[in-house]
């Protein structure tokens, strides 16, 4: 086990020339260049190699096939360390007060930051050690915790040197007044607080710059603090992660000067092949480690088969910043999933859960009915006249033609009759076995009392991602394995060809009216309707295979 040396390390180094075997390791970080950008700073190569023995020697791996072996650092890994702690000011302290690790998941980063906070703990040369890594929310801060806890408890070295309270996430070290905490998410709690060390996970998820700066104001008095940012891609938008990345792009190219901030970015181009496993490699350093090339082919080929996944793995395995607006479907999906088998008559005895967007007074409104039996879909739209005609003349929408062609019931009027929808509405539960009728809880308590007084259960549906994903996910898979059945409504596909979806940091989707060019209440009633159909069993209605097998046409 390294020394555990208290005594201070003036840099070894008295010279500004790097010894010819760690030039190549210092020279590893992508794009940037240490040694050219060293000005007064020298490197300590002994300082280097003590975290470097540390690693192996004190610390091993907690879960996965590596469970229990020794944490052996990737050349990658090791030129992080290496440049974050051997190169030194003239004053002898770190020549580094922040970095920015831009590494895609599953590329070991959690553990390896779990192996610095331990270092800091038991090798700083500085008492009163404060210790922190932090996160968006308490739970994700703590997978820092998780894996440097499990390394103390698997060596008993460290073990006698320290107390763990798990009840509050935190490692102390008496001996040196020192500890490690996870920090919650409420910045208004972090202030007065003088940290030397502080790990900030997944960038990306911070709702607002205000912790991150309250976090950095707290190292103000240690002589040498370390930041390190870790994190995947953000999307295109305003944020403290793509704040920080766009200034570790111009400290990596030279455009800003910048000595003590060091940038870690692995990423694939915008113009890369996606799909190419060099690409692959170059975005991940630990491909064919922690994270397998099985894995990464199978979620490519999910991304080339669902198209709303292809930005996530852009983003989350590839480091590709992209749009939080994704457009969701390809038509020549929808397209074949056409059935000329699917028609009122042959439906009429079957189970079905309908939904109903009514989304604006004066333009469409859309019902489907959702037959979990045949996956099928039958589709119902309203309009008020006066709307057809002035949208067929500004945004040349074919309303009046889909009317005429009985695909959409005009209304009288410049906006819409709630009470022809009631009317048509009980029809088809006259019609279908309608058990539930899901309905956004928002719009039109009166159509809702009305149609409840019917006799119709009418179940309010919520519109964020926690009521939309599951059956927006389920609806892209029935589409994109051909298995959803339609009878090829126009409005309905014009609808769904309209669609852009939202996506949320934890690959959460639904369907956007923001972000939508144009009309989608189709699709909004259709995953509404199918999320009332997964979370129910199926009736007790024969399939219509059972009765009468399939047709062929």
């Amino acid at each position: 086990m390294p020394t555990m040396r208290r005594t201070k390390r003036a840099s070894s180094a008295k010279s500004s020339k790097v010894p010819r075997q760690w030039q190549k390791l210092l020279g590893r970080i992508p794009g940037y260049d240490a040694l050219a950008t060293a000005g007064v700073c020298t490197f300590d190569a002994e300082a280097a190699q003590e975290i470097l023995d540390f690693f192996p020697t004190c610390l091993k791996f907690i879960e996965g096939t590596v469970a229990g072996q020794p944490f052996v650092l990737e050349p990658w890994e090791q030129a992080i360390l290496a440049n974050l702690f051997g190169w030194k000011r003239p004053d002898g302290s770190r020549r580094y007060r922040e970095a920015f690790i831009f590494v895609p998941k599953k590329n070991n980063k959690t553990p390896l930051m779990a192996g610095v906070v331990l270092f800091f703990l038991f090798c700083e040369d500085e008492e009163g050690l404060q210790l922190y890594s932090a996160a968006a929310d308490k739970d994700q801060a703590a997978l820092v915790y998780r894996h440097a806890k499990g390394m103390v408890l698997a060596e008993l070295e460290l073990a006698s040197r320290c107390k763990i309270y798990s009840a509050v996430k935190s490692i102390v070290r008496e001996s040196t007044n020192s500890s490690y905490k996870v920090l919650s998410a409420d910045a208004d709690t972090k202030h007065g607080f003088n940290s030397n060390l502080i790990i900030v996970d997944e960038l990306h998820a911070q709702p607002n710059r205000e912790l991150i700066d309250t976090l950095i104001t707290g190292t103000a008095s240690r002589r040498q603090p370390l930041v390190i940012y870790i994190t995947t891609s953000d999307f295109a938008r305003p944020s403290i992660c793509n704040e920080k990345y766009d200034y570790a792009v111009k400290v990596r190219d030279g455009i800003i000067e910048d000595q003590s901030f060091l940038p870690v970015l692995y990423e694939a181009a915008k113009e890369d092949d996606w799909t190419d496993p060099k690409v692959w490699a170059k975005a991940n350093p630990n491909l064919g480690k922690s994270l397998s090339l099985d894995y990464m082919k199978r979620e490519c080929q999910r991304a080339i088969e669902t198209p709303s996944y292809q930005n996530t793995f852009k983003r989350l395995h590839l480091n590709m910043r992209t749009q939080q607006d994704i457009s969701w479907l390809d038509m020549v999906h929808w397209d074949a999933c056409y059935d000329v088998q699917v028609e009122p008559e042959a439906l009429s005895s079957q189970v079905c859960y309908a939904g109903l967007d009514l989304a604006t007074v004066s333009d469409l409104c859309a019902l489907e009915l959702y037959f979990p039996e045949w996956h099928a879909v039958l589709s119902h739209f309203w309009i008020p006249a006066e709307t057809a005609d002035l949208r067929l003349e500004r945004a040349r929408v074919p309303y009046p033609a889909w009317i005429e062609q009985g695909y959409i019931t005009a209304t009288e009027g410049n906006v819409t009759d709630y009470d022809v929808i009631r009317r048509d509405i009980n029809a088809l539960t006259e019609r279908f076995d309608i058990r539930e009728l899901a309905i956004d809880r928002w719009n039109s308590t009166q159509l809702q009392n009305q149609l409840m007084g019917d006799g119709i259960d009418v179940v309010p549906f919520g519109q964020g991602f926690g009521s939309m994903s599951a059956p927006a996910k389920e609806l892209e898979r029935l589409i994109s394995k051909q298995e959803l059945r339609h009878d090829g409504n126009p409005v309905l596909r014009w609808c769904m060809s309209n669609v852009m979806i939202e996506q949320d940091a934890e690959g959460n989707i639904k369907p956007s009216k923001r972000k939508s060019s144009e009309k989608i209440d189709g699709c909004v009633a259709l995953v509404m309707a199918l999320g009332r159909a997964i979370v129910q069993p199926l009736g007790t209605t024969a399939s219509v295979y059972e009765t009468r097998g399939l047709l062929h046409v």
